[in-house]
């Protein structure tokens, strides 16, 4: 098999053949004459998606983009976690647009050709599909990823296109406008993993730059673009106010617009998939659901959903993909006020941030905002750009979490807390109130974590101290619930409804017997019949000039 390096160079224009004889042919080739590597890639790539056992039809997605092409808006990026379904989306593209693929009938029952006018650029265009990790893979840098590039590509467009006369035929950008000027042909150019160079040279700034302006180059203002697709992990590299594709229009994970519905499984695909594997679909969104956004509200990872489904078990499937260290390199970074923000996460809160200052790599942060906004683009945090929070969107990457404070160090509190949950379930099962009184003042965090000084903060550090009661419960703060709203509903899961449902109701400088009568009073418990047969309503207080812990428990 050759290496991608031994590309030869790309043959002579054909000095024989008329102009107009040469574009007949090309216009006129069979798919496989003129199929390449990278130029009109067919639709085998895609197929193989279509024939797999689990495939959500996210074909939608190409109406939207029709919206877009020969345009001013012809630039678009679209940005989302690993394992997001990104390369088959832009399989699934290139195979819709590419002429050499137009008799191919793969899209006739897909939802795209339901579309009133969904079908109408279908195999209109010259389609070049390139994935910018494989030429960075076996490249010794940016610029020889760049050389590499052009001479495949080159390659595969002076073969379809033998006769143009090429003013520069070693440049890319001046061979795609010789195309155009002499054939009319337009270009649909689409680009997998584009930020893998941010990924890999983190810190060369200058090889950054190199490949942004080669990207500028051949993709702005230039009338043989039809379309550009980009695809990949980060947003569009910023540097201050300069961006050198500043043409883009932008879908991420901070604010997916309009093409929200394919950034992962929607609530209704992930549904009838759990029905027709006949798995638990409370289960699935408590390990998978999370992600948010307006107008689609409930987002699953498609990576963890399939291999749920397929193996017939929940657990850890995306974030297998990856190690926590991945995770925790960030979380241990010294950013002011970062730490006490995660802590406050896992204890099941949300985070106020300002993702304004984000320069869309993975090394500049000037605060902990910063930070955070990079675990949302990685899919280690939802984000509601209604209210600008954050938050851990589900019990896989919760578990992600506490894989990365496992080791201790200064997260030292958060990882005692956390191994010592079974015990404190077990004492609230047993009624053990002194038990569970002790062991809540055992996770007690320390006032320079979090402002231990309210009935907020207690909850917090409550969630976390039942870390354990989420292989069983979806934890609800500030339920609503009868007359009021319940600090911490413990709802059990229909898969876990042998587990009695629990109302814990915290109180500041008041005793817990107080927690009791509010919950009482306010009928908390009526709330949480349709949950379970059996209710368990737990006080907690917390003393400020003692600084101990009370609990009352009661059964129902």
């Amino acid at each position: 098999m050759k290496k991608i390096t031994d590309i030869p160079e790309a043959p002579n224009p054909c000095l024989e053949t008329s102009l107009s004889e040469c574009i007949g042919a090309s216009l006129n080739y069979s798919q496989e004459d003129v199929m390449g590597s990278y130029l009109n890639p067919g639709t085998d790539l895609f197929r193989r998606a279509l024939n797999s056992e689990i495939y959500v039809d996210k074909t939608a997605m190409i109406a939207e983009l029709n919206k877009a092409i020969n345009t001013e808006r012809c630039c678009v990026c679209v940005s989302r976690p690993r394992r997001f379904g990104k390369s088959m989306a832009a399989n699934m593209i290139a195979a819709y647009y590419d002429h050499t693929s137009v008799d191919d009938d793969i899209f006739d029952k897909l939802s795209i050709s339901k579309i009133p006018g969904g079908m109408k650029e279908r195999g209109r265009y010259d389609v070049i599909r390139i994935n910018m990790q494989e030429f960075l893979s076996n490249s010794h840098d940016v610029a020889g990823m760049v050389k590499l590039l052009e001479k495949a590509v080159l390659r595969d467009i002076q073969k379809a296109y033998p006769c143009v006369d090429y003013l520069m035929p070693d440049r890319l950008m001046f061979s795609l406008a010789d195309v155009f000027s002499e054939t009319g042909r337009s270009f649909v150019i689409i680009i997998d993993e584009w930020d893998c160079i941010f990924r890999e040279f983190p810190h060369d700034e200058k090889a950054q730059r190199m490949y942004l302006d080669f990207l500028r180059d051949v993709l702005k203002d230039k009338p043989y673009v039809a379309l550009a697709y980009m695809t990949g992990i980060l947003p569009i590299k910023k540097y201050g106010t300069h961006s050198a594709l500043n043409m883009f229009t932008e879908f991420s994970m901070e604010h997916p617009d309009r093409m929200a519905p394919f950034v992962g499984f929607t609530e209704e695909e992930t549904k009838s998939l759990c029905q027709h594997y006949g798995m638990d679909f409370a289960e699935c969104r408590a390990w998978y659901d999370g992600y948010s956004f307006p107008g689609c509200p409930h987002v699953y990872c498609p990576k963890s959903v399939v291999d749920a489904m397929l193996s017939h078990r929940f657990g850890s499937y995306w974030t297998r993909t990856e190690t926590y260290e991945a995770l925790q390199v960030y979380i241990d970074l010294n950013e002011d006020g970062l730490r006490d923000a995660i802590m406050k996460m896992m204890g099941g809160g949300r985070q106020k941030i300002d993702t304004g200052t984000f320069q869309n790599d993975m090394t500049t942060f000037h605060s902990a905002d910063d930070v955070m906004t990079l675990l949302v683009h990685l899919g280690y945090l939802g984000y509601d750009s209604i209210n600008e929070e954050v938050f851990i969107p589900n019990n896989e990457v919760m578990k992600e979490y506490v894989n990365a404070t496992r080791q201790g160090g200064e997260w030292e509190i958060v990882s005692s807390a956390i191994r010592a949950s079974d015990t404190l379930l077990a004492a609230v099962f047993s009624g053990n109130e002194e038990k569970v009184a002790s062991g809540v003042e055992s996770a007690h965090l320390e006032t320079s974590h979090i402002q231990y000084n309210d009935e907020n903060a207690l909850s917090y550090t409550l969630s976390l101290a039942f870390y354990s009661a989420r292989r069983y419960y979806n934890i609800v703060r500030e339920m609503s619930a009868g007359k009021g709203f319940a600090d911490l509903a413990f709802l059990p899961r229909p898969r876990h409804m042998d587990k009695p449902a629990m109302v814990v109701e915290l109180k500041w400088d008041k005793d817990a017997q107080t927690a009791i009568s509010q919950i009482h009073d306010k009928q908390y418990g009526e709330a949480l019949a349709p949950f379970a047969g059996r209710l368990i309503l737990v006080g907690i207080s917390y003393d400020r000039k003692t600084r101990k812990h009370s609990c009352r428990i009661e059964r129902v």
